[in-house]
């Protein structure tokens, strides 16, 4: 291994260890808070969650998921877990519906999609947030989202963001290969070939 190879490798150990660090405050309650730029006002997602229903003793209830949980016609929110949000590709504006069992287990479906469409760019951290880079501007991506693509700073991710409405939020869709990553691969299944010129040609 040469010294490159070295320090390509010390560098995604790093990127690795800070992903894992993080991953720890969250779940330890000690992340950063988020900017109040990446807030979009709990009264947005209620009126938008005003014609859905819960039904009596609020066994399910329906809401509007705005990047982080749902929100229901009265305000009121409720903590979506962060590995759903990231296996579903939940994007600010999908309605759900919220199943409380008797055991008082939170269960959610995805009832109402909003309209999406897609954007790429390189993953960042900043003030304590994981964002991506696209169309000009940044959204913020979930900690899980991270970790479950195992993406890293730098890497090319495509997003999922609402396509008629402005967000601060988005779903990773998925982490592009880097160029090369991509040459390498084709390199070694290019060695991998065994082909006999001499018999392949009939003079």
């Amino acid at each position: 291994m040469d010294d490159k190879e070295k320090i390509a490798k010390i560098l995604e150990t790093l990127q690795t260890a800070e992903t894992s660090i993080a991953l720890a405050k969250e779940m330890m309650g000690a992340v950063e808070s988020i900017p109040e730029s990446a807030k979009i006002s709990t009264a947005h997602y209620a009126s938008k969650a005003t014609d859905l229903s819960a039904s009596e003793g609020g066994r399910i209830i329906e809401g509007v998921f705005d990047g982080q949980a749902m929100t229901d016609s009265k305000g009121t929110t409720y903590p979506v877990p962060a590995n759903y949000a990231s296996k579903s590709k939940l994007i600010p504006g999908d309605v759900l519906k919220l199943t409380v069992t008797e055991e008082g287990k939170f269960l959610y479906k995805q009832i109402g999609p909003v309209e999406r469409k897609t954007a790429i760019g390189p993953l960042v951290h900043n003030d304590g947030q994981y964002q991506v880079l696209a169309d000009g501007k940044s959204y913020h991506v979930l900690l899980a989202s991270v970790t479950y693509f195992r993406a890293h700073i730098g890497d090319e991710i495509t997003i999922i963001i609402p396509s008629g409405e402005d967000s601060k939020w988005a779903a990773i869709e998925a982490v592009l290969p880097k160029f090369n990553e991509t040459l390498s691969i084709v390199d070694d299944k290019t060695d991998d070939l065994d082909i006999d010129i001499d018999n392949d040609l009939d003079i």
